[in-house]
C-alpha cells in the first residue's frame, strides 16, 4: 500500500483542484451600515447542464479511522462541490490529478479550522473526511438533470497519514 502524508492546505498547492474558502487574504468590505464585513466571491460555483441549479445543503460527516485507507474517489462532471465546516475543527482533503479520465496519485491536505474547499468541476476527490468527531459542513453543489457523479475504485488502496504520525 502506498503511503501519503497530508500537508497543510494552501491556496497555491490546492489551486489545480479548486478554491480554498477562507477569510485570510480575501477581498472584503463593510455592509449593513458598517456592522457586517462581507468576504466576497470566495469560490467559483459551477453548475452546467439541463435544468442545472445550485444546491445549499448541510452534510453531517462521521470520522474515518486513521490512517485513512483511501479506496475510492469521486468527481462531479456537471458542477463544483464546496464544503465549509460549521465548527472550528480541521478536516482531511484528498484530491487526485486527472490522468486520461482516471485519477492519478492522490495528494492529501489538512484543512485548518476556518478553511473550506470548493472542488472544481471534474476534480477527483475523496469523500468528506472529518477528523476525530462528527462534524457538520455547509455544502454547495449542483442539482438538476444528468449524472453528476463518477466514482473510481483503486485496485490497491492508498494509506493517508496525518503529519507527524507513524
Amino acid at each position: 500500500m502506498t503511503r501519503i502524508t497530508a500537508n497543510p492546505l494552501t491556496k497555491q498547492a490546492f489551486a489545480p483542484f479548486g478554491d480554498i474558502i477562507e477569510t485570510d487574504g480575501a477581498e472584503s468590505f463593510l455592509i449593513n451600515e458598517g456592522k457586517c464585513r462581507r468576504f466576497h466571491d470566495l469560490a467559483r460555483v459551477e453548475a452546467i447542464g439541463e435544468n442545472a441549479r445550485v444546491l445549499v445543503n448541510i452534510f453531517r460527516g462521521q470520522p474515518y479511522p486513521l490512517p485513512l485507507k483511501l479506496t475510492m474517489v469521486e468527481r462531479h462532471p456537471l458542477g463544483s462541490q464546496a464544503f465549509m465546516p460549521l465548527s472550528p475543527r480541521p478536516f482531511l482533503v484528498a484530491v487526485c490529478p486527472d490522468e486520461g479520465g482516471k485519477p492519478g496519485t492522490p495528494q492529501a491536505f489538512v484543512a485548518r479550522p476556518g478553511q473550506g474547499v470548493n472542488y472544481h468541476r471534474n476534480t477527483w476527490h475523496a469523500v468528506l473526511t472529518p477528523l476525530g468527531e462528527e462534524q457538520d459542513f455547509l455544502a454547495v453543489d449542483r442539482g438538476g438533470d444528468g449524472n453528476n457523479l463518477e466514482e473510481f475504485f483503486f485496485p490497491e488502496p492508498y494509506e493517508i497519514h496525518l503529519p507527524d504520525t507513524p
